[in-house]
């Protein structure tokens, strides 16, 4: 069953694996920016299919938990923690927050990502 809760529909559609179900929490016209790799920011939800697609191929098993969140105005606020195994086997970890705003239809409409891969000790 899908949640109507934005962030909690997009973890479950990562942890489904179907890039066309991810690109679905999303708006047509759909702002990603990534501040601190501004060249990955873009536009358009046929964009976030593309780039799921990408990432499942190379982290198949990948899975999203959300750590906490917080909602402030328009505005949601959450933290993420995905893992999957990567090329080689090799163990792979994404952390950082995610600010989303929402809009029509409980897509959302533009998110400011800082998920990065965590280092290995």
């Amino acid at each position: 069953m899908t949640s109507d809760d934005p962030v909690e529909r997009l973890r479950e559609a990562i942890n489904s694996h179907d890039p066309q179900r991810i690109a679905d929490c999303f708006t047509p016209d759909y702002r990603a920016e990534v501040p601190h790799r501004p060249s990955e920011s873009f536009v358009g939800s046929e964009h976030v299919a593309i780039n799921w697609e990408a990432i499942l191929s190379r982290l198949p098993d990948i899975q999203a938990r959300v750590l906490r969140r917080a909602e402030a105005g328009g505005e949601l606020w959450s933290e993420w923690e995905m893992t999957g195994t990567g090329p080689g086997g090799v163990p792979t970890v994404l952390c950082g927050p995610a600010i989303m705003t929402v809009v029509r239809e409980g897509r959302i409409a533009a998110t400011r990502f800082y998920l990065s891969p965590v280092a290995a000790p």
